[in-house]
């Protein structure tokens, strides 16, 4: 039997962001919202660093901002369910990903209720360790001539879940990591919308390693 992935509960849809990095996915999450683009609710922010935590708390978002450092737990599963506590006690209907670098034990209720970003084209590209520039890097070293973004579900290991939403652009012969990577960028600010808003809409259903539009 397919799998559907599970309706949210509310409308708008509430998310949790959880952020590694300086938040520029979660400011361009914000902007959709307020422009009306993204029908969503920003209902908590879950910090991995401090740098990360210090940046957040500055934006102003009007959303509650935990942090959680990743070396003040033991292992991964002590530190997951320290920042699903936090999830689950926000009333939270779906878990962005955004520049998040630690992995997570998933918990059972929170199967199809989690989603990544990541700056290729799924499967190339990814695994630990390929994050950020390191994935822009590799894209260039290998010559390739278009590169892009994917959001998928997560899972348990690293960029193996089924994919919802992918957008290409050119890799051009004078790209740096830094042109590429804000290239790239311009279209992870289109994807992820998208995709939180084929779930919010109750349009996604899971069959093996593919997500399936209804």
């Amino acid at each position: 039997m397919t799998p559907s992935v599970p309706k949210p509960r509310h409308e708008p849809i509430r998310l949790a962001v959880l952020i590694s990095g300086g938040g520029t996915t979660l400011l361009n999450l914000a902007q959709k919202i307020e422009s009306g683009e993204l029908d969503a609710e920003l209902a908590v922010a879950v910090c991995s660093n401090q740098s990360a935590y210090d940046k957040l708390t500055t934006r102003g978002l009007g959303m509650p901002v935990h942090l959680v450092s990743r070396k003040d737990h033991a292992d991964t599963a002590s530190f997951s369910k320290t920042v699903f506590n936090i999830i689950q006690d926000a009333d939270v209907d779906l878990v962005c990903l955004a520049g998040f670098l630690c992995l997570l034990s998933i918990p059972v209720n929170f199967n199809y209720r989690v989603l990544n970003i990541h700056p290729a084209l799924l499967p190339a590209f990814g695994g630990k360790g390929m994050y950020g520039h390191h994935v822009h890097e590799a894209v260039i070293a290998g010559g390739c001539k278009v590169s892009g973004c994917t959001v998928h579900f997560a899972d348990q290991t690293y960029d193996t879940g089924q994919i919802l939403v992918q957008r290409s652009c050119p890799v051009l012969d004078t790209d740096t990591p830094d042109s590429l990577a804000a290239r790239v960028f311009q279209q992870e600010c289109m994807a992820y919308p998208e995709a939180i808003s084929l779930i919010s809409q109750g349009r996604l259903t899971v069959d093996g390693k593919a997500a399936r539009l209804i």
